[in-house]
């Protein structure tokens, strides 16, 4: 079992329920919701109101789902994809359920009759259940559609272009004026290049652009600090790499900022 997994998944869910395109997307499903008052919302509660309990309602039941589903992706991975998927939805389906019963409670003081609780519990599981089967679908498409990654033996190119002496694991590449300052855990030498095709060279090494100067390989960043809405990265050979602001998210997405 990998013991990094939990956290992981959750850098992976936090990430994800903060991309704008997420939170867009809760917003306008809410506010939609609010104002058409399905499930005779319209004639329990005002319109403002209605909108609040629907925007909690999608948030809350999305970002739970979206968690469970994050988890237990990794923790099922040994097991058929069907399977796993049927497994997770299960989960989703029961936690969603449990939530949107605690909204109910909390917003209208009120839970299902006995009699009809059944009933409340299944429709939920099964809509929630059809979205996490809906989503792992497109997550499956999406991973077949991603090209495979370079092979770990695939040669680092660009550390053809230095002194025997310097060829080493890849720390950080840097732009000045015409030149590209390559940094090695041996050394640093000064090429003529431009950094685009410095970063093609790259090979299977994990890293990123970082600033339009600037690219750095994640395995060798020591320190991660924020100023303002910038970053300064501390590489392993001692070398400041500045973030910018457009390239928060990416080292948000390496797990190297929460």
């Amino acid at each position: 079992m990998n013991d990094d997994h939990p956290q992981s998944a959750l850098r992976e869910w936090r990430a994800h329920i903060r991309h704008p395109a997420t939170l867009t997307a809760l917003v306008v499903v809410g506010a939609v919701l609010g104002i058409a008052g399905p499930l005779n919302t319209d004639q329990v509660l005002p319109l403002a109101p209605r909108i609040l309990y629907w925007l909690a309602t999608v948030v809350l039941t999305y970002g739970l789902g979206s968690l469970c589903d994050a988890v237990l992706r990794g923790r099922l991975a040994h097991l058929a994809f069907w399977t796993s998927v049927a497994v997770r939805a299960a989960v989703t389906g029961v936690v969603i359920s449990g939530a949107v019963l605690v909204i109910n409670a909390v917003t209208f003081v009120w839970v299902p009759p006995i009699k009809d609780l059944p009933v409340f519990v299944a429709t939920t599981f099964v809509i929630a259940a059809i979205v996490t089967i809906g989503i792992a679908t497109v997550q499956r498409q999406m991973a077949r559609d991603v090209p495979a990654p370079a092979p770990a033996h695939a040669p680092v190119r660009i550390l053809d272009r230095l002194p025997i002496d310097k060829r080493a694991p890849l720390v950080a590449l840097s732009v000045e004026d015409h030149y590209v300052r390559i940094f090695t855990t041996k050394g640093e030498e000064l090429v003529l290049m431009r950094l685009s095709d410095a970063i093609g060279e790259v090979g299977p090494t994990r890293g990123a652009q970082v600033h339009r100067s600037h690219w750095a390989a994640f395995e060798h960043v020591k320190k991660v600090q924020r100023v303002g809405d910038r970053a300064i990265l501390t590489m392993a050979n001692g070398t400041e790499v500045p973030v910018s602001r457009a390239n928060i998210a990416t080292l948000k997405e390496a797990g190297l900022l929460p």
